[in-house]
């Protein structure tokens, strides 16, 4: 098997993700629960994620880092919470996941808020000036997606911030976080929205919500918190306030050892890496007849994901050929971002083949993968 399909899902885990949260399977506790010490011992380990994370974000505070089980309920926190209503202005990006794109939908359907999006190029670049044009004395938000899941085009996103001023900016960081340097984020950034099972090597079932001082939100959800039990209101304090519920202590355990992963390696090594195989693979794919790609081709431009068509074929049947001839895992369609499609213009071809590199693949996996796409297109078996 040659997984390229690191934007879903990166794989393989190191060994001490799996590791930990064998560890904390075993564990008979469940954090700020109780005062005895295997509850304490689960609390220190959820603990340490939030360190991790905060430290890897430039967080100044760890409490407002908050845990929630994905990246989309992340997002769904910041826009239901924020109590957007009727009349007010929401900015996003044209290439926003639908993990984004949903709630947004569904919150203009139900309070009447302006949902706006500015344009992209036909390669999915952003220009802040866009943004700023189209302020209004009610925009509440700018709502974006750090790089594209689609065709790995990364979004100016300190410029636009910089554009849009004291508008709240929602940072969807689902491509980023782990591979690209966001040290400084705590200084800029006003929500930060994060998966735990992508770039910063965690297991699925994690992610969570940075949301600076000043901010609140109101909980989408209420129940338990091992603290302030006496009373029949939720705390009013974080990370309590937005964080019901028993959390997920091994998948946590499992994410703060990947992020101790990355921290140890250095995200500018995990980058430069997954940008030496994708500059490999894009200068093979200029070579091939037949083979468009999607989205930037220059590299400060881009994640390490690419999309391609490719003459003749459907993007599910030349996945379903990559895997057969040479094990190679992609991913094909609209990768549950249509705006991003339609942005580019591939909507109606049905969607694009993606190849997105992980820090565990290697040169010679990209070879296999550029000498198989040129066999398809040659009509070789």
């Amino acid at each position: 098997m040659i997984y390229l399909d690191n934007a879903a899902t990166s794989f393989p885990k190191p060994p001490e993700v799996t590791e930990a949260m064998v560890a904390a399977l075993a564990a008979p506790a469940s954090p700020g629960r109780s005062g005895h010490a295997a509850s304490l011992a689960a609390a220190r380990t959820i603990h340490l994620a939030r360190k991790n994370l905060t430290t890897l974000f430039g967080l100044p505070d760890n409490r407002r880092l908050v845990f929630t089980a994905n990246i989309t309920w992340a997002l769904n926190l910041a826009l239901g919470g924020l109590g957007l209503k009727a009349g007010d202005h929401v900015i996003s990006g044209p290439l926003e996941h639908n993990s984004a794109a949903r709630p947004l939908t569904r919150l203009a359907a139900e309070t009447g808020l302006v949902w706006e999006r500015v344009p992209a190029s036909g390669r999915g670049r952003l220009d802040p000036d866009d943004f700023r044009k189209l302020l209004r004395p009610s925009t509440k938000l700018v709502v974006l997606n750090h790089a594209s899941n689609v065709s790995g085009a990364l979004a100016p996103a300190r410029a636009i911030k910089e554009a849009v001023g004291e508008v709240p900016l929602l940072l969807d960081t689902a491509q980023t976080a782990g591979v690209m340097d966001l040290s400084e984020a705590g200084l800029w950034v006003d929500l930060l929205a994060f998966t735990g099972h992508k770039g910063l090597l965690g297991p699925t079932g994690t992610g969570g919500l940075w949301v600076r001082p000043g901010l609140d939100l109101r909980p989408l959800a209420v129940g338990g918190t091992g603290s302030a039990s006496e009373s029949l209101e939720p705390p009013d304090f974080l990370p309590d306030a937005l964080e019901p519920g028993t959390a997920n202590t091994h998948g946590l355990a499992g994410l703060a050892a990947g992020t101790g992963v990355v921290l140890r390696e250095g995200v500018a090594s995990i980058r430069g890496h997954e940008m030496e195989l994708t500059r490999r693979f894009l200068d093979g794919l200029s070579q091939i007849k037949g083979l468009t790609l999607w989205g930037p081709g220059v590299e400060d431009e881009r994640v390490a994901v690419a999309a391609v068509t490719l003459a003749g074929w459907s993007s599910s049947d030349l996945s379903a050929a990559l895997e057969r001839e040479a094990g190679i895992l992609t991913r094909a369609g609209l990768q549950c971002s249509p705006l991003a499609h339609q942005a580019l213009g591939s909507f109606q071809n049905g969607g694009l083949t993606r190849f997105s590199f992980g820090y565990y693949n290697t040169a010679a996996e990209t070879d296999i993968a550029l000498t198989t796409l040129d066999r398809l297109a040659a009509g070789r078996p």
